[in-house]
Formats: structure tokens, sequence, C-alpha cells
């Protein structure tokens, strides 16, 4: 039956993903054509240029520089040029011509995203976006789908392969931030320009979306909270392994039900996770996705993140499904977001955090600060004190050394304080005024203590 229907999918890009897409289309074509139901007819491949180097070898004539012929009269179109334009322009043609698309741009998506789903609805085709999250592990469908009849509390995710490297390594080996940086770039796991991965760009796009689909609500990528791993040293490192911790950039969605109603907190940053919890067990450029629901309770989804014949595969997973529904007849799935949870900004959530100060080294120290913490309403639950001694302030710094003396301190130490729970406007107020403290040299490091 498969050989009388055909179906004519379109390729925008032939990067590392877009060359595997392709290849896999024309090399297994009769076992796709099997899955799907109709021969699934690759029409052409839209490139920028056509004599550019490529993962694998791609028949020339398949390849042009002109997108629009392709986009008319398909019935599927993949895109996978990723960025914001042309990508935009050629989605909402391809939509309002009736075909149904295929994308991993999660750009493109946590910016833009309801308006493609909007154009979609308007004509009864569907966006299917598996590749645009965590490559080829399967999260879209089980939070659109399998889990639409529960309740999800919260999702804590590693969705960024080359942050994970980095603390990866910096917790394993000792190694510096600069020196992992490098090896990431030289081994193609990061860009000569690391800044979207780095900073959590890359992982707030993700978060943007995943939020979106847990809470059926639209997350705007500007509600995101973000942080980088840059500041993360081998002294923090050192702080979290002797606490029983990893470092880990996380995106966190949660789902907020407080004196300011219910909400929904959508955060990136780096964060100490317990070594007994299944996400530190995630090495190297692997990404996982912890969700907790109220019904289906802890799952866990685990794999390659990144890499074109990884995200190729859930690529070809979305033509299929695209391709049943097109054989099948009927309109698209729309997205649900009609939720319309409001978005709560960073200073609503609430967790544990360690906090690391170096102090004058002398009577009455610790008992300021907590002091401090309790008036910010910031229990403390540990504390650890390391000794710096006088000697080597003298070597390091002669004028703290002299100003210790004049103040009677015995030198200086550092306090790693672990916190009970607290609100996050509350801690950074608190952390403010410790700044200031007459007792306080310098506020290191805060980190947030995710998944207890």
């Amino acid at each position: 039956m498969t050989e009388d229907r055909r179906l004519r999918v379109a390729l925008l890009g032939a990067g590392s993903v877009g060359s595997q897409v392709a290849a896999l289309l024309l090399e297994h074509s009769a076992e796709l054509a099997d899955r799907a139901g109709a021969q699934l007819e690759l029409v052409g491949i839209a490139v920028r240029d056509l004599d550019a180097p490529r993962d694998t070898d791609l028949p020339r004539e398949l390849l042009t520089t002109d997108a629009e012929p392709l986009i008319v009269g398909s019935d599927i179109v993949i895109e996978l040029m990723g960025g914001i334009e042309p990508a935009r322009t050629a989605l909402l043609q391809d939509l309002n011509a009736g075909a149904d698309v295929v994308t991993g741009n999660k750009a493109l998506l946590a910016t833009h995203g309801p308006e493609l789903f909007e154009a979609a609805d308007q004509v009864g085709a569907s966006v299917h976006y598996e590749a645009a999250v965590a490559g080829a592990i399967p999260i879209v469908r089980p939070l659109r789908d399998s889990l639409a009849g529960d309740r999800v509390r919260r999702i804590l995710a590693i969705v960024n392969g080359t942050t994970n490297y980095i603390l990866d390594r910096m917790d394993g080996e000792g190694a510096d931030y600069a020196d992992v940086l490098a090896d990431a770039q030289r081994l193609g796991y990061a860009e000569a320009d690391p800044t979207a991965d780095v900073e959590g760009f890359d992982a707030a796009q993700k978060a943007a979306i995943l939020a979106s689909l847990a809470f059926h609500t639209t997350v705007p990528l500007e509600a995101v909270h973000r942080e980088g791993i840059s500041t993360i040293d081998a002294q923090m490192m050192d702080a979290a392994r002797a606490a029983g911790y990893v470092v880990k950039l996380l995106a966190v969605c949660e789902r907020l039900d407080d004196e300011g109603g219910e909400a929904i907190s959508v955060r990136v940053h780096p964060a100490l996770v317990r070594r007994d919890h299944p996400l530190a067990s995630v090495h190297g450029a692997n990404n996982a996705v912890f969700v907790q629901a109220e019904a289906a309770g802890d799952l866990m989804f685990y794999g390659a993140g990144a890499g074109g014949i990884q995200t190729a595969s859930a690529v070809l997973g979305d033509v299929v499904s695209a391709a049943r529904r097109h054989i099948a007849g009927g309109v698209g799935v729309g997205e649900s977001t009609r939720a319309n949870l409001p978005i709560a900004p960073i200073g609503r959530a609430v967790t544990r955090y360690q906090i690391t100060l170096e102090v004058d080294d002398r009577p009455g120290v610790l008992a300021t600060i907590a002091g401090i913490l309790a008036d910010g309403r910031v229990s403390i639950a540990t504390v650890e004190q390391t000794i710096i001694e006088r000697q080597s302030i003298i070597d390091a710094d002669a004028d703290a050394a002299a100003a210790a003396q004049t103040t009677g301190a015995e030198g200086r130490a550092r306090l790693v304080i672990g916190t009970h729970k607290a609100q996050e406007q509350d801690l950074a107020e608190t952390v403010d005024r410790l700044g200031s403290s007459d007792v306080v040299e310098r506020v290191v490091s805060v980190l947030r203590v995710e998944g207890d």
C-alpha cells in the first residue's frame, strides 16, 4: 500500500544534523515508508553553499540555494538551519501552505513558538520539535502527550552538553575551568565563542520550551532567570565535594504554590546536586531530564544531548509522526498552553543554599554572621571552617596582615555555610548584608542546592 502513497519532504539546512537526516532518509527509505505508511520522497535540500564540506556525501542534484520552490507543494518541511531568520519566515510560509513542520530550532521556538503554533492551528497543521531539547532524548512527546493527564511539579534538567563536560572534568580531575574550556573547544564540544553555552543562553532556551510543555503555559525567553558557569572555580568544586555534592548547570522548572498564589518558576544556574541523586551520575557531554509528577512520580530521561546522528534520530521520529498524520487525515495536534499560569520572579524561588565566605578569624565572627542570617530569615544547617594561617597572609598580602594585627585578628578563615530552605529574595538581601559586614572579607560564592 505504501508504494501508492507518496509524501514530498523538503529539507532546509545540511549541517551536521541536516546532512545525517538526508542520508538516513535516502538510505532507509523502505523502512521509513513501512513505518510512516507512505513513501517519503526527499525532493530537495536547501543550503547556503553548494560546495561546502559536509559530514556525508549527498546527491548534488538534491542541493539548491533556493528554498522557496522546495517549500511550495511539500507535505513536510524539515528546518535545521538554526537562528531566527530566515527560518521564521520560511516556517510561517510552510505552515500557511498547510505543510507540517519538523524543526530542531530551539532559539526560534523559545522566541517565536506561539506565533508558529498559532499559524499551524489556523490551517490544521502541526509543528514537531523533539530535536529542539536534549538531542536524541525523547522528552517533548512524554511531556506533551504521556503526562498530559498528570500534574508536573518540577523538572530538573541538564540540557547543555558543553557545560556538563566542563563541570564533570573539573569535578573528577580537579581541573581548572579555563583549561577544560580550551580542551572542549579543541574537541569540538564548545564553539570558538562559547558564550551561548557557558553563560546559560542555550540552556535557557530549552528551559523555556520544557516549562511551556510541562505547565501548559507560554513561557517567554525573557522570563527565564539565567546564570552561567564561568565563575565556578576549583575551590568551589572542592567545597561542593567535601559537602557531598557535585556542581551541575541545571534548568529548573517548578510549580510554586505559596501565599503569592500558584505560579511557575523557570531558571538556569549552577547548582549543587547530591552525589546520590540520578543527575549526579550524568557525565561528559550527556544530557538528562528529571521529571517529578504527582501521579507518575519521579521519571528520568537520559542520553546524548547533541551530535549529528543522535539528533537526526529525533528528527526522523517527528517526520514519521507528521507523515502518519497526513495519511490518517484530520487536523494536527495543537499545543496545550491554556493554563496561563503567571511566571514568578526568581525572588519567589525557595531552596537551600551553600554560602562561602572569607572572614576575619577572631572571636565573635561566627556569632555576628549567624545574627545577620537570622535577621534575614535564613537558617544555618551546617558550617565548615578552614583556617588561613597568618603566615600565608603575610606572604600574600602585607597590608592585609597589618590590618589583621591592628584589629587583633589571628588571620582569615573560610566559612562554608549550608542553609535550610529559604526564599531567594531573603537570601539575596542577606548576602548583600554579609558582603558589607565588617567581619566578612568577601563573599566567595553562593550556590543553590537542588534536588532535595
